[in-house]
């Protein structure tokens, strides 16, 4: 296995990195600007230089990567296109890249409630719309995928216990990026992960339970 990581600078992307490096599995990590990536990723990560918007390079850089994990996100601008650009138009980019290049997985961390549309995220600038669209895309690529739905995401992790629930099943809730990282990193091994979208929040009162636990029990 070797991972291809989009977004690998994100506060999401970065801990999905370090989750594969600590497990010792190869990692190409892209990279809009080379100098920054080498202060924020760890240094066994390989650093690849593109842009999600420019499919040709997405190609060059995947190379003989054969998972792909996309933590990308449009950052908070008064930008009216950023959400769609990277959100449904990157994505869309990766999607097509990984089908070139024969990518084996995709993960996609997307977010929860993207199929309500009267949601105050929407405000900015149709976010959930497009990430909506992108998942949609994605199904229908006929890649196999594990579509990552988190709550809202917290810089500092903590000790709560995952919740994992289908599809528009859960709406409210929070997860450390690191536990986000960890369900995107484990999908890879487990094979009731692939074609389902799983959404995650994290709660002191819920239950240990394995990730084999989690996955399975996920229509």
């Amino acid at each position: 296995m070797k991972a291809f990581v989009a977004g690998a600078t994100g506060e999401t992307g970065r801990r999905i990195v370090q989750e594969l490096v600590q497990r010792n599995i190869p990692v190409r990590a892209l990279v809009r600007d080379l100098e920054k990536g080498r202060q924020i990723l760890p240094a066994e990560a390989e650093l690849v230089v593109g842009d999600v918007l420019q499919l040709e390079s997405l190609k060059a850089a995947i190379a003989d990567s054969t998972v792909l994990l996309c933590a990308t996100g449009a950052s908070p601008s008064l930008d009216p296109t950023g959400p769609y650009k990277v959100d449904y138009e990157g994505s869309k980019n990766l999607v097509d890249a990984a089908k070139a290049t024969g990518i084996e997985q995709f993960v996609f961390v997307s977010s929860l409630c993207t199929s309500q549309f009267f949601h105050p995220l929407n405000l900015f600038w149709l976010i959930l719309v497009w990430k909506k669209r992108a998942e949609e895309y994605l199904q229908s690529s006929g890649l196999p995928y594990t579509i990552v739905r988190p709550g809202g995401l917290k810089n500092e992790d903590n000790s709560d216990r995952i919740v994992m629930a289908s599809a528009d099943t859960l709406f409210d809730g929070s997860i450390p990026r690191t536990k986000v990282a960890q369900v995107c990193v484990e999908s890879l091994f487990q094979s009731t992960a692939r074609n389902k979208i799983v959404e995650i929040v994290a709660k002191p009162e819920a239950p240990v339970k394995p990730f084999e636990e989690l996955f399975a029990s996920i229509t």
